[in-house]
């Protein structure tokens, strides 16, 4: 039987944006709007609304230019609005050939909103893409609230297709605008409509204010949806939308026998950590498939079962997605999770040694200290005095300056293998100026520091200002990614800590 093509639109850079606290400027869009075309590898992405603010028009330019240039300007596509052709206008400049027309689809929108009857808004319709047609741009049409609208008007419903279907559109976008579907309610509602219109294009765009994004969009395929909508980490307005992540997952996991989508899984990965520097939206740890502790075994027994037939693997291994799996250490961890982590540091402990290192561990665990595979080689030579790990590198000492209206700087003695070397350097804030000053040292040896992708600091909640800080930073050289963590009641002195740490990794 053949498979049924299923259409990915991608609308972070439109949609994704209306989360709370979030614009991303035109450079940033031009980035994503590469990434998610020619890596990810999206049908099509949705960019921007129409008319918004110069800065907008700015970064659709940018993207369209660079689209021409490249062979996508047919996949990039804007909200535009029934306003008598403004927005064709609009989108005429900005060198855009695709529009998602943003229309009424519950007569509670049309009567309350608009205050217009049925057939004032079909005529307004009709102007917006007769223009468009004469001036080259596609028409997608988007029925707003159409959720609600099957609910409450489905007769409006109904007409407002019939009108629709006569018109020259390449698709139409059927939203749960609010969020308010439940998985049967999506079946029933889209397979009306699928059956009624066979041969019509329709999308899904799902919202997940109740957690149920994900089960809406499989009822949606189920139902005959030749489209999805779809943002990266499930941004948006609210509680966002359907993640694209967890639904990739589902088609190729659920649907493969029936149908096919082109986006590429292990580009989700990269991706949802691209999006998630620009927008500044922590991804949550647990959140599937791209958060960072999904593919982490904590119970020893899992780790156990991971080296007897994997038993407790399921069908998303973390390399389809461009990961690996990790084995967390803590009060839960046993002895199998740390063998598993010392295999990936080469490193074999006799049984005795093992239960004692396991033993501390538990011990770290039931103070809440967290503790990753970097930091057995400082564990087990504390538990067992051995000489196993020795620091090469110590920061003996170190000044650090801010003063207002001045550079922050910084003054480092580092000893390297018993040689003692001073630098001096200036930069963005203290911590910034001391790896400046690492770096010249570093250089003056011909070395060079992995590169610092992520910095994250936090304190108690409840805590005054005088408490306890940790700083965790992530490290990535072309062999790996690591943590390090450092702990003091400064914060610049915590991450220095953290730094050593990494230095002697």
């Amino acid at each position: 039987m053949e498979k049924r093509k299923i259409e990915i639109m991608d609308t972070t850079l439109r949609d994704g944006e209306q989360t709370s606290g979030v614009s991303f400027p035109s450079a940033e869009k031009l980035t994503i709007a590469k990434l998610l075309l020619e890596e990810l590898n999206v049908d099509r992405i949705e960019v921007a609304s129409a008319r918004v603010s110069e800065g907008e028009f700015q970064a659709v330019k940018a993207i369209t230019d660079w689209a021409n240039l490249n062979g996508y300007i047919e996949r990039v596509e804007m909200l535009t609005f029934v306003d008598g052709g403004k927005s064709i206008d609009w989108m005429l400049n900005a060198g855009a050939k695709v529009q998602n027309l943003l229309t009424k689809g519950s007569l509670n929108h049309l009567t309350h909103q608009l205050k217009k009857t049925p057939e004032q808004h079909f005529s307004e319709i009709k102007e917006v893409v007769d223009l468009a047609e004469n001036a080259g741009i596609k028409t997608n049409v988007y029925l707003e609230d159409w959720s609600n609208g099957m609910h409450n008007s489905p007769e409006y419903v109904f007409q407002f297709l019939d009108f629709l279907v006569t018109l020259p559109l390449e698709r139409i976008l059927l939203p749960d605008t609010l969020g308010v579907l439940t998985p049967s309610e999506t079946y029933n509602y889209f397979s009306q409509i699928t059956l009624k219109y066979p041969t019509v294009h329709f999308d899904f765009h799902a919202h997940n204010d109740y957690d149920l994004s994900v089960a809406n969009v499989m009822e949606s395929i189920k139902a005959g949806a030749k489209g999805l909508h779809l943002t990266v980490n499930g941004m948006g307005e609210r509680a966002g939308n359907a993640p694209m992540a967890s639904v990739v997952a589902v088609i190729n996991d659920f649907f493969k026998d029936k149908v096919e989508i082109q986006v590429k899984e292990t580009a989700l990965y990269s991706t949802s950590k691209l999006i998630e520097a620009f927008s500044g939206v922590r991804i949550p740890s647990n959140k599937p498939v791209v958060g960072d502790n999904v593919f982490t075994q904590t119970a020893g027994i899992h780790a156990d079962g991971d080296n007897k037939n994997n038993l407790y693997f399921n069908n998303l291994m973390p390399e389809r997605f461009g990961r690996k799996r990790k084995y967390a250490l803590g009060k839960t961890s046993g002895k199998a999770n740390i063998e598993k982590n010392l295999q990936e540091l080469g490193l074999k402990l006799n049984d005795e040694d093992l239960k004692k290192v396991t033993q501390r561990i538990i011990e770290l665990g039931d103070q809440k200290e967290l503790v990753t595979k970097e930091d057995l080689p400082y564990i087990i030579s504390d538990v067992l005095d051995s000489n196993l790990y020795q620091e090469k590198i110590i920061i003996e000492s170190y000044v650090l300056t801010h003063s207002k209206g001045l550079k922050p700087s910084t003054t480092v003695a580092l000893k390297i293998d018993d040689q003692y070397i001073q630098e001096h350097a200036q930069g963005d804030g203290q911590f910034d100026a001391f790896m400046n000053a690492l770096k010249k040292i570093y250089k003056s040896k011909g070395l060079s520091l992995p590169t610092l992708v992520d910095y994250a600091v936090r304190i108690p909640p409840g805590s005054t200002s005088d408490a306890l800080c940790e700083t965790i930073i992530t490290w990535e050289t072309e062999e790996k990614r690591f943590i390090t963590r450092g702990l003091d009641s400064d914060q610049t002195v915590s991450a220095i800590k953290a730094t050593q740490k990494m230095l002697n990794i």
